[in-house]
């Protein structure tokens, strides 16, 4: 494993790509949530009480309903908040790792800011509030296909995996015994 470098946080470009993408993917995350359950929701003695209603945003492919969850990806692990709040701090610390080690990768930067804004994004919810805000739930009409709830921190954050899949799959490996998420050829920069 590589030491820490500071050469990232110097660069003013690097930071605006890791920390923009951060600061608008939670602004987006936390909007999305306060619009969807302030219109949506239906409340009791100030506590959540279940969707007022579905919007139908594409009907039978995306309506926007309003839930809670107090697990992680997919309901597993409910109630195990203090759990998803170290594992959250873990993540921000080592994502700041990666993005300190990204040898002037401008797209993986924009990776790494989505991951730590989808994490931020829903570790606010989990303090704020016990439990995470869902809103977006896709393909409605095949409940048993996919019935699950999610919010735009969830976008983040499995765009982000799937993009730092991707970005293994076709960048150089540096010695040809696995998968390097940093090219060697950017390095030289």
């Amino acid at each position: 494993m590589q030491h820490f470098s500071r050469e990232n946080f110097l660069r003013p470009w690097a930071l605006a790509r890791f920390f923009g993408t951060t600061i608008v993917g939670v602004l987006l995350d936390l909007w999305s949530k306060r619009a969807a359950f302030d219109h949506l929701s239906l409340w009791m003695d100030g506590r959540f009480n279940g969707s007022r209603s579905s919007v139908q945003f594409i009907p039978g492919w995306l309506h926007f309903e309003v839930t809670t969850n107090r697990g992680a990806v997919f309901g597993l692990g409910q109630g195990q908040r203090m759990l998803f709040l170290a594992v959250s701090v873990g993540a921000i610390v080592f994502l700041t790792y990666l993005f300190a080690n990204s040898r002037r990768q401008r797209m993986y930067e924009f990776v790494l800011g989505m991951l730590l804004a989808g994490v931020l994004g829903n570790m606010y919810d989990r303090i704020q509030f016990g439990y995470v805000r869902d809103m977006i739930h896709a393909l409605p009409q095949w409940p048993t296909l996919f019935p699950w709830i999610f919010n735009v921190a969830d976008v983040l954050l499995c765009t982000g995996v799937g993009l730092l899949v991707v970005m293994s799959l076709f960048s150089p490996k540096e010695d040809g015994r696995g998968f390097d998420v940093i090219p060697a050829a950017e390095e030289k920069r």
